[in-house]
């Protein structure tokens, strides 16, 4: 198989999960926990999610054929793993026949350790020192104990992106995973630092199921930006379109 970049690369956001309602209503009462009963990796799909997914996965069946993704690199969890099986369903994509399909730990969410399940005000309430080291250090370099900084997510993707450049070259790939992921493949792919990331993350969060895609630059050597939390396969359809970060996710600073 060619070396090189894919010809293609898109990057979507899983749809729209349980946890990220449960989060959203234990913030609204000001509690200290979310209210979940999975963990993090068995959080399914909500009903909007499962409709997000659905939608996206039209979009994907009315490209031209040969536009389509040929392979599919997934998040373990379940909200990916739900929000991948539904796209290749509806784009009419069989599994080992038209689309390869890989699980992969390394695009799983990131790990958030003691912070695990805590809202801000929990945090606030059960480790204000941990707090207060996370906003003097950055969310780029904070790793909770138990946890992960930026840092330890991007090393684990550049393993994934060496991969991705060393199988998949000049190919169609899709990556289904979560919010920290798509901000930290926009900073290996775009070449970006640490301001440029956390100001572009800071303009708010990536809608679920959106795309951020990239194209193989004329040079055959580069990625070039061609989409960026790409949201009208959703709107098109209908489909509400949601911003909330994940359940287990640290609040902004």
């Amino acid at each position: 198989m060619k070396e090189g970049w894919p010809q293609t690369l898109w990057i979507a956001r899983h749809g729209q999960s349980a946890g990220n309602v449960a989060r959203d209503a234990a913030e609204a009462a000001g509690l200290a926990l979310i209210d979940i009963e999975f963990r993090d990796i068995d959080t399914p799909l909500s009903d909007l999610g499962i409709e997000q997914s659905i939608a996206l996965g039209r979009w994907f069946r009315d490209l031209p054929a040969p536009e389509r993704p040929q392979v599919v690199l997934c998040s373990p969890y379940v909200r990916a793993r739900e929000t991948a099986r539904l796209i290749l369903e509806q784009a009419g994509l069989r599994e080992g026949t038209d689309v390869r399909l890989r699980v992969d730990e390394r695009l799983r969410e990131k790990e958030f350790g003691v912070l695990d399940r805590l809202t801000r005000h929990g945090i606030v309430q059960k480790f204000p020192e941990l707090d207060a080291q996370r906003h003097h250090v950055g969310k780029f370099y904070f790793r909770p104990p138990g946890g992960e900084s930026w840092c330890d997510v991007i090393l684990r993707l550049r393993s994934l992106t060496e991969m991705m450049t060393r199988e998949h070259g000049g190919e169609r790939v899709l990556v289904v995973a979560h919010q920290v992921i798509v901000n930290c493949m926009r900073y290996l792919v775009e070449n970006l630092d640490e301001q440029q990331i956390l100001a572009i993350d800071k303009l708010g969060d990536v809608p679920n199921c959106s795309i951020t895609s990239y194209r193989l630059a004329s040079d055959g050597h580069q990625l070039a930006p061609d989409r960026v939390n790409f949201i009208a396969p959703l709107v098109e359809a209908g489909a509400p379109v949601t911003v909330a970060p994940d359940a287990q996710a640290a609040p902004k600073p």
